[in-house]
């Protein structure tokens, strides 16, 4: 091997190590424009089954049957955003209509309520909140600065929803435009296994992505039912927030819970602990867990396993790998990369043992 080889191979590696770090440089700057197109591709997957009705048993033409789709998609967009709208009103005038001294009664009462019910002292968490002074840490040169962040933040929100529509649009309207886009990083030979795995990943998940807003949908139904009976203000919106946070596997409950329970609290503050508002809780709780048990022993199995094809205990440790590599983002994103995952594996490395195991019934 003589020096030019030695000197050639160098400059090689320096320029693919360059062109590595370029390509994630842009990628990084690129990096809302990637999450709008994972957006859409989500949109897409689970538009498509809509998309194949309307074309399959209604006869309409592909463009009308996509429009007619996206039009649902923002219908459901805008009822949700309109079940926040009495909460952040209502809110917003319980904050306008503050009376200090009443407050700090209620906290007072309870504070000596809980402590004597359980026979503890008294909570330092309510005496924190008692003895704070909010206004210490008000400034009124943070207003125009407020509303400039929200401002500038609402474009930003309002360019993103139309990137997102107008890239679904043309998913939806060209089911093999991802496919071809992506098969252009194929070597020649392998494009009919990538396009078999792309199929059968796309179809995989839109399944999956139904079968979360079918869950969403029953756990809506079931938190608001909950709800309403034990007379929590703004039942429907606190119901469809708990739903949401069920997305996030095994904490997203904790949290949803725990936002249950704070709502339910402020909405029967300075109510007698001990013979309204405890009772009340426990009963909410209960219910709150037997609403839970439900998801996890009848809607996650029937989800993960007819959509995505996996074992719960594949998914249960797919979850808890993702978790712990990528946080909370790894908990949402695990089941969807764990299928695709699995089914380039199927196509590409099927001669292996624990390839053929796994994927057995895909």
């Amino acid at each position: 091997m003589n020096s030019k080889t030695i000197a050639y191979g160098i400059l090689r590696a320096v320029a693919i190590i360059i062109g590595v770090l370029g390509l994630l440089w842009f990628l990084y700057k690129i990096q809302s424009v990637l999450i709008y197109i994972a957006f859409a591709a989500v949109i897409s997957l689970m538009g498509r089954p809509l998309v194949l009705f309307l074309k399959k048993k209604l006869k309409f033409n592909n463009t009308i049957a996509v429009v007619f789709t996206l039009i649902i998609t923002i219908s459901l967009f805008l009822s949700i955003f309109s079940l926040f709208v009495p909460i952040v009103i209502e809110q917003g005038q319980l904050i306008g209509g503050i009376d200090v001294n009443s407050i700090s009664d209620d906290l007072d009462r309870l504070n000596q309520e809980v402590s004597d019910y359980f026979n503890i002292e008294k909570l330092s968490l309510i005496e924190l909140v008692k003895k704070t002074d909010l206004m210490q840490f008000f400034d009124l040169k943070v207003i125009p600065e407020a509303i400039n962040s929200f401002l500038s933040g609402f474009g930003a929100v309002l360019i993103g929803l139309f990137s997102i529509l107008f890239i679904s649009f043309f998913l939806l309207k060209d089911s093999y435009l991802l496919e071809n886009s992506l098969l252009a990083f194929a070597k020649q030979e392998d494009e009919t296994k990538f396009m078999q795995a792309f199929t059968k990943i796309k179809d995989l998940l839109s399944r999956y992505f139904v079968g979360l807003l079918l869950q969403v949908v029953i756990l809506f139904t079931l938190y608001t039912i909950l709800l309403l009976v034990f007379g929590v203000n703004n039942a429907i919106a606190v119901a469809l927030i708990a739903a949401i946070f069920n997305l996030i596997p095994y904490i997203g409950p904790l949290f949803g819970g725990v936002f249950v329970l704070i709502l339910a609290i402020t909405s029967n503050l300075g109510l007698d602990f001990q013979m309204v508002m405890l009772p009340k809780l426990t009963y909410i709780l209960i219910g709150y867990l037997a609403i839970q048990l439900i998801d996890n022993f009848i809607n996650q199995p029937l989800i993960f396993g007819t959509s995505v094809k996996s074992h719960p205990l594949e998914i249960f440790l797919a979850i808890l790998i993702f978790g712990l590599l990528f946080g909370i983002g790894g908990l949402i994103v695990a089941v969807p990369f764990y299928t695709a995952i699995k089914v380039i594996a199927k196509e590409f490395l099927s001669e292996y043992k624990i390839v053929k195991t796994l994927t057995k019934d895909l």
